[in-house]
């Protein structure tokens, strides 16, 4: 009795605070200050057509080495905690093959799925899309082909080299924003060039790209220590 009391105030508490929360909503009828700055003025600054992830990378360059970085320790961690076999020690009869249909599939939809990933990350700064969202892509094809050939080990060394380059070249392109522009990440260090052309908005391409390389063999490297622990338990 005192339990279902004891929930029933909580929500009711609940209740009352968000009727309060969206009691007192009222419609923002104009941008913020900030906002407005980047309507009017990111196109020109920055050079490129999608202006959503050129600010990510540009005006909030530092949110988005972040934001990296949380996506690497998360990475590391994993990979820490989660021990795993060789491949040599696993016998044939732990792993279900794959059907050939699948397998055949797989060979056909992969290299479809990595292109895809490169168009989205390169384009980043014209169409919709970015480093983040190319470099998952790219992590869905390994995802791929570790379901059609189970038995399949990624090179973590490959993987982890992949990814420090990519690092350590998006951190440089940050230091030489600094050095020659306007502060951290900022994307004049070259020419904008011409308005919606694909070498146009500066940097924005190369970083765009190292963060899609960064990102998908961060994620790849999850789905490999994810596949060795399983391939562990069977």
């Amino acid at each position: 009795m005192v339990k279902n009391i004891l929930i029933f105030l909580l929500l009711l508490s609940v209740g009352l605070i968000a009727f309060d929360i969206f009691g007192a909503f009222t419609e923002n009828k104009e941008l913020s200050p900030t906002a407005a700055y980047y309507a009017e003025n990111a196109a020109h600054e920055v050079g490129a057509a999608n202006l959503v992830t050129a600010i990510v990378v540009t005006y909030r360059g530092l949110d988005t080495l972040g934001e990296v970085s949380i996506l690497f320790l998360t990475a590391a961690i994993i990979s820490f905690m989660l021990k795993f076999r060789k491949e040599e020690e696993m016998e044939a009869s732990d792993l279900r093959p794959a059907s050939e249909l699948f397998i055949t599939a797989t060979q056909v939809f992969t290299p479809i799925i990595l292109i895809m990933g490169i168009y989205i990350f390169l384009n980043g700064h014209l169409t919709p899309g970015g480093g983040f969202q190319g470099g998952a892509v790219i992590a869905s094809a390994f995802l791929l082909m570790l379901m059609a050939k189970p038995r399949l080990q990624l090179s973590h060394r490959v993987i982890a080299r992949v990814e420090s380059i990519s690092g350590i070249s998006y951190v440089i392109l940050g230091v030489l924003g600094i050095a020659f522009a306007g502060g951290f990440l900022d994307n004049r260090v070259l020419s904008l060039g011409s308005f919606g052309e694909l070498m146009s908005a500066g940097i924005i391409p190369f970083i765009y790209s190292f963060i899609g390389l960064k990102v998908g063999a961060e994620l790849s490297n999850i789905i490999g220590t994810m596949s060795n622990l399983q391939k562990e338990n069977n």
